[in-house]
């Protein structure tokens, strides 16, 4: 993993590759300065509503929700729900989705294709969150979201600002 973030560094512009599981940030000049591993959808790529797919495309951060959130808090449709992620929370909720720590919200910037109609990327909830250690980075395996590690996606969230452009790629 590249980091060369300084406490003030900004990314800019993220790129996710979804054939490398990777997720890198660059500053305004250019200059790569975050690159970690992710998980993507099990599914596959895909736009569609309902597909738990990972959307492809120009997308940009809506929200950042959880900022200051305890590592492994739980969070329910946005929402903190005072849970934090432990291995006995996780037997006793074996079918939930774990979305954890922190939550960039993504919205889709290209006008059918990723914005709008069944295809829309922020109807479809889809985010960069946190995700249990526990479950492999590099490996697709979410339901359309970009998984990270709980201290990567601190990182990150504490680097980028609402309106941060996100690229999904193949």
């Amino acid at each position: 993993m590249t980091n060369v973030m300084s406490d003030s560094s900004v990314i800019t512009d993220i790129r996710i590759n979804v054939a490398e599981q990777s997720l890198r940030g660059f500053k305004v000049d250019g200059e790569e300065i975050y690159n970690t591993q992710i998980a993507t959808a099990k599914n596959g790529i895909g736009q569609l509503s309902g597909s738990e797919c990972t959307p492809l495309g120009n997308h940009r951060i809506r929200a950042k929700i959880g900022e200051s959130a305890p590592i492994n808090s739980v969070f329910i449709g946005r929402r903190a729900t005072g849970e934090i992620y432990d291995n006995e929370l996780a037997s006793a909720n074996p079918a939930r989705d774990w979305i954890l720590t922190r939550i960039l919200w993504l919205c889709g910037n290209e006008p059918g294709f990723n914005r709008g109609g069944n295809v829309d990327t922020q109807r479809r909830y889809i985010y960069i969150h946190g995700a249990p250690d526990s479950h492999p980075m590099g490996v697709p395996s979410s339901h359309g979201c970009i998984k990270m590690r709980n201290t990567d996606i601190i990182q990150l969230f504490n680097h980028v600002v609402v309106g941060t452009t996100v690229t999904i790629s193949e």
